[in-house]
């Protein structure tokens, strides 16, 4: 015999609920509210304005419903839409009603939600479309941290910390967008009320709001097409897709959700910090970066891409190449790579699109993604010497020894610095804020969370951030301190490689002589005051001092090939010394150094 449901569930009934309506009285209102509740032993937060009301409320079923009654009755209250889940111990403290200037806090003119809101979209419509691949923009409307915790696979995160940030997030949002079916999304629904109305404001044509937000979305259709948890404002902290409270936990000094593995960290101390603010001049930052070396000797031996794998390499379709056909399109995207080759990999089914093989006649679109699956992929080997030397909850300084690419690109893919950082973070995404080149040694800076990349990236194309490298390089210049600014093509040239081009891009790079020795090489200071592809190599090479072992800006005005040293052959002579630039979140200038390679000691 099964055991009745009632005595399987929870005792305590978790309800979020808002309405936007316009309400007088609110003193009245509040008092009212305020004695009901305690009378009713419930606890939560009730916020009352002008604008409409909008509660998070918890105790025993029987309480709950009085309250929903009472609500039922009063017609300006009547038809709220409520969200329920169960836990097993009251998740608020005390019971609280507040009077607010609005429920949920814009500060945005002229958007009233409770004449006009964008239309609505059902959970188990916006599965459908998902389901079915629909072309659709999902629009994370939430703050950094709660998007951090879990979301839609496919998702855009907007980038605030606050919902506040919001207006001022749309305006980054590209043109394109604006004739984009956009569906966005939160917790339950009450942003949204507020963030559609602004963005067809602003021009978006075709936006649609998640009714019900995440909430109902697990309670109508589950996980499927989410990544995660879903972060709530209590003592819970995140709940499932299945609505249960998880292990996720919150930290008491920066109230930054916790995983159960940030929970493990070193940094940690409960009531105190948390990885995500712990102070870096401590003792235990020694021990979390030893700690996180030695886990990551351990994923690079053996290296990732040296066991065979299939390697899934996407292939996006530019505009350019629309209504071509697949063969077609393949040998003009890579035009350094014989036309039958491609034909063979289409006929032998390893042109994919959507896990299925493509037939040659088919016409590809813009935006389209193929796949090109290599079996049995064995990566060359690269440089395993790869050291995390500053870390803390927006970045992560590493020490890149050579040769060593920084991201996936021609014959590696797992034997990248992303892909094994991204494997070292797991459960995180790591983003480069700058690139090295795969023979260049040095400091190299990642980001943690998007808003910190994106902060970073913005010094980095601003050339506010302060570089400094260290080079060797065949010759004697006759001055100690000396200076190149000739322009930069904009794209490869001959052997695929940038040249110099007196009416391409602006650039700029200083030079100061360390040491001249007696082999005829010189150690120098480089400091590029802009930042192009190839900057210090080529212009050092229009100088006549081309860099110890460059395999592509050679002796005598000579070019090479573009490609990867080998690993195990002496390394090409330039060094990434020392970063120089300001903190995404403190604001304060943060210096990481690199110590010099053996070729620069001397």
């Amino acid at each position: 015999m099964s055991a009745d449901p009632k005595l399987l569930a929870k005792p305590y009934i978790n309800v979020s609920a808002y309405k936007f309506v316009g309400l007088d009285d609110l003193v009245t209102r509040q008092s009212e509210l305020l004695e009901l509740c305690n009378q009713l032993e419930l606890k939560g937060t009730i916020l009352l304005s002008h604008e409409g009301i909008n509660c998070f409320v918890a105790g025993k079923r029987e309480n709950i419903d009085q309250l929903l009654a009472f609500f039922e009755s009063r017609d300006e209250y009547s038809e709220l839409p409520v969200k329920e889940s169960e836990s097993d111990e009251q998740p608020f403290s005390r019971m609280l009603v507040r009077i607010k200037n609005e429920i949920i806090a814009f500060g945005v003119d002229g958007v009233e939600p409770e004449k006009r809101t964008s239309p609505k979209l059902k959970p188990a419509e916006l599965k459908k479309w998902l389901d079915e691949g629909k072309s659709v923009t999902l629009l994370d409307v939430r703050n950094d941290y709660e998007v951090d915790l879990g979301t839609f696979k496919t998702a855009l995160p907007i980038g605030v910390d606050n919902f506040r940030e919001f207006p001022k997030a749309v305006e980054q949002l590209p043109n394109q967008m604006k004739d984009e079916t956009i569906v966005m999304f939160c917790t339950g629904g009450i942003r949204c009320e507020k963030a559609g109305p602004f963005m067809e404001r602003e021009g978006f044509e075709n936006v649609y709001q998640l009714d019900g937000g995440i909430l109902k979305y697990f309670e109508d259709c589950g996980g499927e097409h989410y990544d995660g948890e879903c972060f709530v404002f209590d003592k819970r902290v995140a709940v499932d897709a299945e609505l249960n409270e998880t292990a996720t936990e919150q930290c008491y000094a920066c109230q930054h959700p916790l995983s159960p593995e940030e929970q493990q960290s070193e940094l940690y101390v409960v009531g105190e910090s948390c990885p995500h603010c712990f102070q870096q001049d401590s003792e235990r930052m020694q021990q979390l970066l030893a700690q996180r070396n030695q886990t990551l000797r351990s994923l690079v031996s053996p290296l990732p891409g040296s066991t065979p794998y299939d390697n899934h390499r996407p292939l996006n379709v530019p505009l350019r190449f629309k209504g071509q056909r697949v063969n077609e399109f393949l040998a003009n995207y890579h035009p350094h790579v014989d036309a039958g080759y491609w034909a063979d990999e289409v006929t032998t089914g390893r042109i994919l699109y959507k896990n299925n093989p493509v037939a040659p006649d088919l016409e590809v679109w813009a935006g389209q993604r193929l796949v090109h699956l290599l079996k049995g992929t064995v990566e060359p080997d690269v440089s395993d010497k790869i050291e995390i030397v500053y870390e803390d909850s927006d970045l992560i300084a590493v020490n890149k020894p050579a040769p060593l690419p920084m991201h996936p690109c021609g014959r590696f893919n797992r034997n990248s610095l992303s892909y094994i950082l991204n494997a070292l973070y797991d459960g995180e995404k790591i983003r480069m804020t700058h690139r090295l080149d795969a023979n260049t040694t040095g400091i190299v800076l990642f980001a943690r969370k998007r808003k910190a990349a994106q902060l970073v990236q913005n010094q980095f194309e601003k050339s506010t951030v302060e570089k400094r490298y260290i080079a060797r390089v065949i010759g004697t210049p006759e001055d100690d301190n000396f200076a190149c600014e000739r322009g930069i093509s904009s794209g490869p040239g001959q052997n695929g490689l940038r040249l110099i081009d007196d009416d391409g891009l602006a650039a700029r790079t200083d030079f100061e002589v360390l040491q001249r020795l007696d082999d005829g090489t010189t150690l120098l200071t480089c400091v590029p005051k802009t930042g192009r592809t190839n900057q210090i190599r080529l212009h050092l090479w229009s100088l006549g001092l081309p860099i110890v072992n460059d395999p592509s800006y050679l002796v005598a005005g000579q070019l090479g090939t573009n490609q990867t040293l080998p690993a195990g052959e002496p390394v090409m002579c330039l060094h990434a010394a020392s970063l120089r630039f300001e903190h995404p979140t403190s604001g304060d200038k943060l210096e990481l150094t690199s110590p010099n390679p053996s070729w620069a000691d001397t």
